[in-house]
C-alpha cells in the first residue's frame, strides 16, 4: 500500500477484520510466554483487536529515550499513552475527526440524549483481568457519584448541573444518558474523557478488582487508614486523583491500566521507566500486537540548557515537550551532530498574559474590571518585537482566540486589540483617571499606590518576553514585575487566588467545544468565578450581577443543552466572541510551530499535525505505531 494511503487510513482510524491474522508479538513477550509467565498472544488480545494502520509496519524492540522535569511533570509522559473510547485523529487534509479506541461500536440517539458504547470483547487490564461493564459500574457508582472522592462533578459531565445516568446492558455494552440533548459529548470525551480523579483518564473505566481496596464503599475505615499510611498520605481520599499515589499510573506500578505502556520505575528518580503492556488491545495492519517499542525511559533534567545539551549529545530519541521555539536555530545547527531532524507541527495556543479578575488587591481588581484598562494592557505590547526576539519570527501577533483551521476561527477576533498603539494606550489610561505619576514616571492608582503588576512565569521563554513587555509597559507608565516560579508554586497561586497576572500558553483553541472551560475562566483569568459557576454557588466567588462572564456561562449552558449542532455552535460562537471582545486574556503571539526532535532512526513520526491539549498533545501522532530501527 502506498504511504499516502497508509496515512489516510491511519488518520481515519479504519478498523479491519482481524479474523485472518496470525498475531505476532514482541520478542520480549515471546520469552515470557516460553517461561510460562504469560499466556499466548491470541489469548491476551481481544477477539477482534482494534487495528491501527501504521504509517509503515515497524520493528519490535528498543528503549525510547526522552527527558522529564521531575515528579510534577506527569502530564508529559501521560500524553504519550492516554486512551479514550473515542480519540481525535487528523487526516491528510488537516481535518480533525473522531476514531474508535477500545470499543467495537457506539451509537448516538437521534435526540443526542443517549450514548451507547460496546467494549471490545476480550479486552483485558494489564494484569490479565478482563475489562467488563462491572468496571464501568464501579466508576459510576463508587467514583463518579461518590462525594467523598468527587465532591463536585464537572459541568462537562453534568450539563446544567444534572449528572449523566448509566444503564448496564450486558458485559460489554452500557448506555449513558442526559436529561437534555448534549451534542458535544463525544468531542468532550475525546479530549477530557470522564475526567477526574484519574491521571490517564480511561473513559468510564476503573479497575474494580484493584481499586475497591481504596474505596469507602468496599473497604473499612481501618483498611482505608492503613492504605493511606502505606502510601504516605494523610487521608484515604488523598489516594485518588491525578496526584494520588494509588490511582495515578505515574506513581503506582501495581495499578492495572489499558494503555500501551505502564510504569515500571516511578518518579521521583534520575530515570523513570515505562514498559510495554502485554495485554494491549491493538494491532497493526499485519497483525503485530502494538506498541512496537518495549520501554520508554525519562531522564531527569532541571534547566533548559541541560535539556538542550542532551539533545545535541544524541540522548533524546524523540520529544516535543520542552523543545522550545526560541531555540529553533540552535536545534537546526546541531542536527548532524545529534543525529536528529527537527520536525514541525502547529500549536493551537496563544502565549498570553492572564490577569486574575478576582485578585485580592482591591485596587488592581477594580482596574482589571475596566475594559479600557484591559485594552490598554493589550495594545501597549509590541508583539512583533516579541516574535522576532523570543520566538525566532516563527509566531504571529494575535489575540487569544481560535486558531487557523479551527471550526471556530474568525479573522476579526484574531486581531482584536492585537495592534501596537502606545499612544492610544496612554489616552485610555489617562481617561481612567490614572493621569498622575510618581518620580520614576509610573502612574499612580486612585489609592495613591504605584500602578505595579506582578506577573508570574514558569516557562523558559518567560524572562526574555517579560523584559520586552516590561519596557513596553514602562512607556505607558505601568510597572511590570516578573517573577519566575516552579510549576508547583504556579498551581498553588492559581488555586489559592494568590496571583495578579500569569504568563501562560493559552491553549484548547482548535476544537473549542471539546473543552470550553478555559475560556470560561477555569484555571485562568476567572478561576474563582468558574468554581462558583461549576459548584452552583457552593464555593468560589460570585461575579457581579452585570459581569459579562455570566453571559459566557449562560452561552455554554445554552450550547450544552441545544437540540442540534447548529444551535449549539451558534451559542458556542457567542461565548467565544464575548470572551475575545472583553479581552480577559491578553494574547501576545500564537500559532507557533510545535517543534520536535526526532532521531534519524526513529520512525513513523508524522509531520504537520495540530498540537493542542484537546488533541492530547503528542498523542494525536499515535505513539503506539512509532518504532526505532534496530
Amino acid at each position: 500500500m502506498k504511504a499516502t494511503k497508509l496515512l489516510a487510513a491511519l488518520a481515519m482510524g479504519l478498523l479491519a477484520s482481524t479474523s485472518a491474522y496470525a498475531f505476532q508479538e514482541s520478542p520480549m513477550l515471546t520469552e515470557m510466554v516460553k517461561k510460562g509467565e504469560l499466556p499466548p498472544v491470541d489469548e491476551r488480545l481481544p477477539e477482534h483487536p482494534t487495528v491501527i494502520k501504521a504509517v509503515e509496519v515497524g520493528q519490535y524492540g528498543g528503549t525510547w529515550h526522552r527527558a522529564y522535569k521531575g515528579p510534577g511533570d506527569r502530564w508529559g509522559p501521560t500524553k504519550l499513552m492516554e486512551e479514550r473510547v473515542l480519540k481525535w485523529s487528523q487526516d491528510e487534509e488537516g481535518q480533525l475527526g473522531l476514531v474508535k479506541g477500545y470499543i467495537s461500536d457506539y451509537k448516538v440517539s437521534d435526540d443526542s440524549r443517549e450514548y451507547t458504547f460496546t467494549l471490545l470483547k476480550g479486552l483485558k487490564w494489564s494484569d490479565g483481568v478482563p475489562v467488563t461493564t462491572e468496571d464501568v459500574k464501579f466508576w459510576y457508582d463508587d467514583v463518579y457519584l461518590n462525594t467523598a472522592i468527587l465532591p463536585t462533578i464537572d459541568q462537562s459531565l453534568a450539563p446544567g448541573g444534572k449528572p449523566m445516568k448509566l444503564e448496564i446492558i450486558d458485559e460489554q455494552t452500557f448506555k449513558v444518558s442526559f436529561e437534555e440533548p448534549y451534542v458535544y459529548f463525544l468531542d468532550i470525551l475525546a479530549k477530557d474523557s470522564t475526567g477526574n480523579p484519574s491521571l490517564d483518564r480511561p473513559s468510564f473505566l476503573f479497575p474494580k478488582h484493584y481499586l475497591k481496596q481504596f474505596n469507602n464503599h468496599y473497604a473499612s475505615e481501618e483498611e482505608l487508614q492503613a492504605a493511606a499510611k502505606k502510601f504516605g498520605v494523610e487521608k484515604w481520599d488523598d489516594l485518588w486523583g491525578s496526584k494520588g499515589p494509588a490511582t495515578a499510573w505515574w506513581q503506582n506500578p501495581d495499578l492495572p491500566v489499558i494503555t500501551a505502556w505502564k510504569i515500571e520505575k516511578p518518579a521521583p528518580g534520575e530515570v523513570v521507566t515505562m514498559v510495554r503492556n502485554p495485554y494491549y488491545w491493538a494491532v497493526d495492519q499485519d497483525g503485530n500486537q502494538l506498541p512496537y517499542i518495549d520501554h520508554i525511559a525519562h531522564k531527569l533534567f532541571d534547566n533548559q540548557e541541560a535539556f538542550n545539551l542532551m539533545i545535541v549529545q544524541g540522548q533524546i530519541d524523540m520529544q516535543m515537550r520542552y523543545v522550545e521555539p526560541q531555540d529553533f536555530t540552535f536545534y537546526k545547527e546541531n542536527e548532524a551532530k545529534g543525529d536528529y531532524t527537527v520536525r514541525r507541527w502547529t500549536q493551537a495556543q496563544t502565549w498570553s498574559l492572564v490577569p486574575n479578575l478576582t485578585v485580592k488587591d482591591e485596587g488592581l481588581r477594580d482596574l482589571y474590571a475596566q475594559a479600557d484598562f484591559r485594552e490598554a494592557l493589550s495594545i501597549a505590547i509590541d508583539r512583533e518585537t516579541v516574535n522576532e526576539l523570543v520566538f525566532s519570527g516563527l509566531a504571529e501577533a494575535r489575540s487569544a482566540s481560535p486558531v487557523t483551521g479551527s471550526p471556530n476561527f474568525d479573522p476579526e477576533l484574531e486581531t482584536h486589540w492585537a495592534e501596537y498603539d502606545p499612544d492610544k494606550a496612554n489616552e485610555l489610561l489617562d481617561g481612567l483617571g490614572l493621569d498622575k505619576r510618581d518620580g520614576d514616571g509610573f502612574r499612580l492608582r486612585p489609592d495613591g499606590k504605584r500602578l505595579s503588576i506582578v506577573v508570574e512565569m514558569q516557562h523558559e521563554n518567560g524572562p526574555k518576553t517579560m523584559e520586552i513587555i516590561a519596557d513596553n509597559y514602562r512607556d505607558v507608565g505601568i510597572e511590570l514585575l516578573p517573577r519566575l516560579i516552579d510549576r508547583t508554586q504556579w498551581d498553588a497561586s492559581r488555586d489559592n487566588n494568590d496571583f495578579q497576572m500569569q504568563w501562560f500558553p493559552f491553549d484548547r483553541l482548535s476544537v473549542v467545544a471539546a473543552d470550553p472551560r478555559i475560556m470560561m475562566g477555569n484555571d485562568t483569568y476567572g478561576h474563582q468565578y468558574y468554581i462558583w459557576y461549576s459548584t452552583n454557588g457552593a464555593s468560589g466567588i460570585e461575579p457581579p450581577a452585570d459581569h459579562p462572564i455570566r453571559k459566557i456561562f449562560a452561552d455554554w449552558d445554552k450550547a450544552a443543552s441545544a437540540g442540534n449542532r447548529a444551535e449549539a455552535d451558534a451559542a458556542l460562537n457567542d461565548l467565544i466572541k464575548t470572551f475575545v471582545d472583553e479581552g480577559y486574556v491578553i494574547g501576545v503571539v500564537g500559532e507557533v510551530p510545535a517543534i520536535s526532535i526526532v532521531k534519524n532512526d526513529f520512525k513513523n513520526f508524522r509531520d504537520g499535525l495540530i498540537e493542542d491539549d484537546i488533541t492530547r498533545g503528542i498523542g494525536i501522532g499515535v505513539t503506539q505505531q512509532m518504532w526505532m530501527k534496530q
